[in-house]
């Protein structure tokens, strides 16, 4: 049978992007399929802009401690249009960066929504296509929780397009993505209030992550109300009214934001005229709604052996850099001739809350749950950088090491503080090699400065 193409990709985020950009450089004919920008979450509404706004959070911050190393910092005002706009523009500029390279790599581009006619067959605004093999990299978007009033209500992709800053944002998520935003939002100067179903923050992270990063949102006048639900949202004249599970008092905010989970954008793929199958999704926070996901093998094929799918879509761990490298590994596979998968294990990740945090490897707990307590040692150290020493803040971090004393190898590598991502991401190659608590003994640290902690740890 002749097809259209040798490769049709529905979704031009990060690992549609890749695959597609990979796979024609092998020669294939390749089509990828996009209803919005170019560049998925991560550039449009996700990882970039959200960095932006991260950065734009600490100055306020960084004003003040100027001002213990002799510096005399005058009025300061924030303009919120000015950085959105700013931020919007940036947005912009990647997406159409993306195209040119698109063009370049020799991938048509089609604008539209794709769906499946049949298992070699896509439609787009009323025209079809056939390919070979299809690959579906449709990301994911976030999710709402059934609450009386939820329409009233934000999520993370509409926190970019605000027209005015909220003097209170109130939040409910415990997650990376509600944990971060309540630190941006609260470093420009909003007030924020964070609630959260249980005890802490960010489940599935290190303990001492959890702790070190609730306490510093704390400290920082973040309000986190635990063990609790908002019931029903109210708009008044006051703004918006929660309701709190409980014997808590109501909440009024300007804006009310959803971080409750993320689930695979499947719908209007129309997957069931492909005979494809789907699997629940764990992605959505614990004790709100459910979806599901493409259900992959470990070279990112489904059920459909020309069909495949990568990144969030699937659920298997939703990282960008992951949905990219899941792209590349299906593209050399199949047009490459270099079969191979995309290793899922010691991947590095970061987030950038107020204190920022980064980690690879195993927690605490699950190193302990595999290997039994007896053959875990950790290695931990808090201390304030000396940063902060003129600037008179007792900002603190935090750097532990798990370690496997059968063999000596570094199980997991976790840390709180500044630059923690940029250490983490250097520590994650010693890791991923198999580098031993030994070799970090052995190697000089850089004096001074925060990073060297992790090689001068001593029990």
């Amino acid at each position: 049978m002749t097809f259209d193409y040798d490769l049709f990709v529905i979704g031009a985020g990060s690992g549609g992007l890749a695959a597609s950009k990979r796979a024609a450089s092998y020669g294939a004919k390749v089509a990828i399929a996009e209803y919005d920008l170019v560049g998925g979450t991560c550039v449009i509404r996700g990882c970039v802009p959200k960095k932006l706004m991260v950065y734009g959070s600490h100055f306020p911050s960084q004003f003040q401690e100027a001002a213990g190393y002799g510096w005399t910092v005058g009025d300061v005002k924030f303009d919120w249009e000015h950085f959105i706009t700013s931020i919007d523009k940036e947005v912009n500029r990647l997406s159409q960066l993306h195209i040119s390279f698109l063009e370049k790599a020799g991938v048509e581009l089609i604008s539209g929504r794709a769906t499946f006619i049949d298992p070699h067959t896509v439609e787009v605004n009323g025209k079809q296509y056939t390919a070979a093999k299809i690959l579906i990299a449709v990301g994911g978007r976030p999710v709402k929780p059934e609450i009386p009033g939820i329409e009233h209500a934000i999520t993370s992709n509409e926190i970019f397009h605000l027209k005015t800053q909220p003097k209170h944002i109130a939040i409910i998520g415990a997650g990376y993505i509600g944990s971060e935003f309540a630190c941006i939002m609260r470093g420009l100067g909003s007030e924020v209030t964070q609630i959260i179903r249980k005890e802490q923050i960010l489940n599935g992270f290190d303990q001492d992550i959890r702790t070190s990063i609730q306490e510093g949102m704390t400290n920082h006048g973040i309000r986190i109300i635990q063990n609790t639900q908002v019931t029903a949202i109210e708009k008044v004249d006051a703004g918006l009214k929660l309701t709190l599970s409980g014997d808590q008092e109501p909440i009024i905010a300007d804006v009310f934001l959803v971080a409750t989970g993320r689930s695979p954008n499947i719908e209007g793929l129309a997957l069931e005229n492909a005979q494809l199958d789907c699997v629940p999704s764990s992605e959505e926070e614990p004790g709100y709604s459910t979806s599901k996901a493409i259900s992959v093998n470990e070279y990112s094929q489904t059920c459909q052996p020309h069909i495949y799918a990568v990144g969030d879509v699937t659920d298997r761990l939703n990282l960008t850099p992951v949905a990219i490298g899941e792209g590349r590994a299906f593209a050399d596979s199949e047009f490459g001739n270099n079969r191979r998968e995309f290793s899922h294990e010691t991947v590095a990740t970061a987030v950038f809350t107020t204190p920022e945090a980064a980690t690879v490897g195993l927690t605490e707990a699950h190193a302990r749950g595999k290997f039994g307590d007896d053959n875990i040692k950790i290695y931990r150290t808090s201390f304030r950088p000396m940063y902060y020493t003129l600037a008179g803040k007792q900002e603190k971090t935090m750097m532990k090491l798990i370690v496997d004393t059968s063999t000596d190898k570094i199980l997991g590598a976790h840390m709180v503080g500044d630059s923690a991502a940029e250490i983490i991401q250097g520590v994650a190659i010693a890791v991923k090699m198999g580098a031993t608590k030994a070799d970090f003994d052995a190697t000089v640290g850089i004096h001074p400065s925060a990073a060297e902690e992790f090689v001068t740890m001593r029990s």
